[in-house]
C-alpha cells in the first residue's frame, strides 16, 4: 500500500470517527472504486452500513468482506471483527442459522469478548433457552464485568425465563457499567412503569434515543420514539 493510499485511508478513518458519516462513506466508496480493498477502512466501513440498514448494505458488507476474508494482514480480532459483521448481515438477511454457525466456527477458532457478545445475543433471539443459558453463563465467567454479556442474561431471564426479578439483577449491573445502553434502558424503563415511575422511564427512554442503535439491537429507535410519544401523551 503505497503512502498516497495510507493518507486517503486514514483521512477517511478520520470523517467517520469525527461522525461525518456522509463524508466517509463518500471516502470509502472511493477507495473501493479505486480497488483498494483493505481491512483497515472496509471493516469500519461495513460497521456503517450496518447501522446504516436495508437489505442492498447488509447484502454490501457480504460482498465487501468476503473480498478480504483471507487478507494476510488480518489480526485474530480482525478475523472476529469480519466474522461477526459477515453473520449479522446474514442474520439481518433472514439467514439465522447460516449466522448462527458462522460465529460458533469463529467463536470455536477465536474466543473473545466480541463473539461471546454476538453469539450470546443470537441465542436469546433464536429463543433456545438452555442453550442461551449455558452459553451466556459461560460468557459471563469469562468476563463478569462486559455490559452487553449482562444485558444478554438480563433479556434471557426476561424474555425466555420469565424470571423479571433476576433479570432486573442483571439490567441493573448492565446500567451501572454503562448507561447509556440502549437495550439495558429500555427494559428497565419497563419496571420503572410497573412502579408507577413514568418520569423516570421516559428519562429513561430519552438516553436511549440519544443511543447509536445498532442491527443487535432487540428494540428499535421507532420503537423507542412510538413509546416516548405514548407515554409523555399520557403525562
Amino acid at each position: 500500500m503505497g503512502l498516497m493510499d495510507s493518507f486517503k485511508i486514514r483521512a477517511a478513518l478520520a470523517k467517520h470517527q469525527k461522525g461525518d458519516i456522509e463524508g466517509a462513506k463518500k471516502d470509502y466508496e472511493a477507495l473501493i472504486a479505486e480497488g483498494n480493498l483493505k481491512p483497515a477502512y472496509l471493516l469500519p466501513y461495513s460497521v456503517l452500513l450496518l447501522r446504516e440498514g436495508g437489505d442492498e448494505n447488509f447484502q454490501k458488507v457480504k460482498n465487501l468482506l468476503a473480498k478480504i476474508q483471507r487478507a494476510p494482514e488480518l489480526s485474530k480480532d480482525e478475523r472476529s471483527q469480519l466474522l461477526m459483521n459477515y453473520a449479522v448481515a446474514d442474520w439481518k438477511l433472514g439467514n439465522r442459522e447460516k449466522a448462527v454457525k458462522l460465529l460458533e466456527s469463529a467463536h470455536r477458532e477465536h474466543p473473545c469478548g466480541l463473539t461471546y457478545e454476538t453469539l450470546g445475543y443470537l441465542y436469546v433471539e433464536t429463543g433456545d433457552a438452555d442453550k442461551a443459558l449455558s452459553f451466556n453463563t459461560e460468557a459471563y465467567e469469562y468476563d463478569d464485568e462486559d455490559s452487553i454479556t449482562l444485558d444478554n442474561l438480563g433479556q434471557l431471564y426476561y424474555r425466555l425465563l420469565n424470571d423479571k426479578a433476576k433479570a432486573r439483577e442483571y439490567f441493573e449491573q448492565a446500567h451501572t457499567l454503562k448507561a447509556g445502553q440502549i437495550d439495558t434502558l429500555w427494559f428497565l424503563s419497563r419496571y420503572d412503569l410497573e412502579e408507577g415511575k413514568t418520569e423516570a422511564a421516559i428519562e429513561k427512554l430519552e438516553t436511549a434515543l440519544g443511543g447509536r442503535f445498532s442491527p443487535l439491537n432487540h428494540i428499535s429507535r421507532e420503537q423507542v420514539e412510538q413509546e416516548l410519544k405514548r407515554l409523555r401523551a399520557e403525562t
